[in-house]
């Protein structure tokens, strides 16, 4: 008789997940996860043909946090910024697995940071029409351009490159928030690209 399996797929993968918040990604072995459950590797192929395979549930695992991290933030009293606010907070409490997510995704991984965009995208779509008085394809490009700053921001955060403080962090997405939102709703075509960058940057540095 075949000897009993002792985990399961799902205690496989989160002490796979345990060893990449404290080592990365690359830390991911049979041996190590085999430690760290307390046994041999074996029961790791007993559930997956590769240690490739198990890294791509990893993947998978921090996607669902994250996924999970996001729609918290919609509980907030304005969505859009509880988001934000969750996705730097992801990025400070799982560093590394923000990077496995974002920045060095498995190999048949395609465009997973602009999937994330995505994601929040059609969730905060909605309460960014309402609260900031937006037709559709605004409210998406204004979030757009502001989680393309927040990507920057938490990408710093990450790799330990980030100089601002919580505040200082909060007042810069206060600024672009600000700005974009002026000047969507105040220059005539920005929102579809059809407007007369010449004549904008003239009354601009004429002032």
């Amino acid at each position: 008789m075949a000897p009993k399996v002792k985990f399961q797929k799902e205690e496989i993968v989160k002490a796979a997940a345990d060893i990449t918040r404290v080592k990365g990604i690359n830390a991911v072995t049979a041996r190590e996860v085999g430690a760290a459950l307390g046994v041999s590797s074996r029961p790791l192929f007993t559930y997956f043909d590769t240690v490739d395979e198990l890294k791509k549930a990893v993947w998978l695992y921090a996607k669902n946090l994250y996924e999970e991290c996001v729609k918290d933030g919609l509980k907030a009293e304005i969505p859009f910024l509880g988001v934000g606010q969750n996705y730097i907070k992801f990025a400070k409490e799982e560093p590394e697995l923000y990077k496995y997510l974002f920045l060095n995704p498995p190999a048949d991984v395609k465009g997973s940071a602009m999937d994330a965009l995505k994601l929040s995208q059609d969730l905060v779509r909605e309460s960014l029409m309402r609260i900031y008085n937006m037709d559709a394809d605004t409210a998406d490009k204004y979030f757009r351009d502001l989680w393309l700053v927040a990507y920057s921001i938490t990408t710093l955060i990450v790799t330990d490159g980030c100089p601002y403080t919580d505040r200082e962090i909060n007042n810069l997405f206060t600024e672009f928030s600000v700005s974009i939102c002026k000047a969507y709703k105040e220059i005539p075509g920005l929102p579809e690209g059809i407007f007369d960058k010449d004549a904008v940057f003239r009354e601009l540095v004429e002032k």
